[in-house]
């Protein structure tokens, strides 16, 4: 019995030694997989619907590395408190290029357009992070309380084809639109779960211990497995437009910079656009809009919207 007592023992020591090393290693490293930032340091929340939205009411301090001031209104749009005047409404979706990423709210081309179109409410709904089928979602929840006469969907050429195509996206779970063995169109993964990160920063263990949030992981990577579709993006444009349309409105697209495959998709359909290229950018790793790229965009979109507004006079 002592014989084995003390073989045990050895074997405990051996493991403890073992792992208190792997977690000095690991806090050493640091792995990006393993950090606890997540979408809250922009002032965001796990959403049942679309994946994770801003915080209703909330102010936040960002550095990206600039540092600025995000202030959500209540409709959780990063943005002023919606009029309710009778002035129409341009709602503009898209993801943080729309959001303002690095940029302060006054430096966002839809704010620069407030500026030039006192006439119109113009109304940002860029989310950071967001693909095109989140940008579905939230349009039809803001719909009532925006009652937009045009609606400006902003494509980022970058990665919104990726994000689309898949149920993750920067190692949180979003919903996805994909086709049923029927043929039929559906969002699936919703209510999607917790983000990874969120259950981290939740558990007091993990918060400490590198190990601990190894754990946790893998056992949300086993639980809900990652899901690649068909890229979708034209069907959601299509799917915006129907809605749009439907609720009386006109459809518009900006595009972060030029694609043939999608200026070939929106000329087939109809669908007025315009891109945004050579708009000025960042040297950093997130490659987003300086504020004289926002002035860029601002003028362009400035044009497109003279010429929609041109042709719906037209068709009157």
């Amino acid at each position: 019995m002592r014989s084995w007592l003390r073989s045990a023992a050895i074997q405990c020591g051996v493991l403890l030694i073992t792992l208190g090393a792997t977690e000095l290693a690991l806090q050493w490293l640091n792995l990006h997989y393993l950090r606890l930032e997540d979408w809250s340091s922009l002032g965001y929340q796990h959403d049942a619907e679309i994946g994770w939205s801003p915080i209703p009411s909330s102010t936040i301090i960002v550095s990206q590395p600039r540092t600025i001031t995000a202030q959500h209104n209540s409709l959780g749009l990063r943005d002023i408190e919606p009029g309710y005047d009778q002035r129409p409404a341009v709602l503009v979706l898209g993801d943080s290029f729309v959001w303002g990423h690095n940029v302060e709210a006054d430096e966002r081309f839809t704010d620069l357009l407030r500026l030039e179109l006192p006439q119109y409410r113009i109304v940002n709904a860029g989310v950071s992070g967001y693909g095109t089928d989140q940008e579905y979602l939230l349009m039809r929840r803001v719909w009532d309380a925006v009652k937009p006469t045009i609606v400006v969907l902003t494509i980022c050429v970058e990665n919104d084809r990726a994000d689309n195509s898949s149920n993750v996206r920067s190692l949180s779970y979003k919903p996805y639109l994909r086709m049923t063995a029927e043929g039929n169109w559906e969002f699936a993964g919703q209510p999607p779960p917790k983000q990874r990160r969120l259950q981290l920063k939740e558990s007091g263990l993990a918060r400490t211990f590198m190990l601990v949030r190894i754990a946790i992981s893998a056992y949300v990577e086993i639980r809900y497995r990652r899901v690649t579709v068909p890229d979708p993006t034209e069907r959601l444009i299509g799917m915006i437009r129907e809605f749009v349309e439907t609720g009386g409105a006109r459809l518009a697209v900006g595009m972060t910079r030029d694609e043939a495959q999608l200026q070939t998709f929106l000329r087939g359909q109809g669908i007025p656009y315009v891109s945004f290229e050579g708009g000025q950018l960042y040297y950093d790793p997130s490659h987003h809009w300086t504020p004289e790229g926002h002035r860029l965009a601002a003028g362009r979109l400035l044009t497109l919207l003279t010429q929609v507004r041109s042709e719906a006079s037209r068709a009157r």
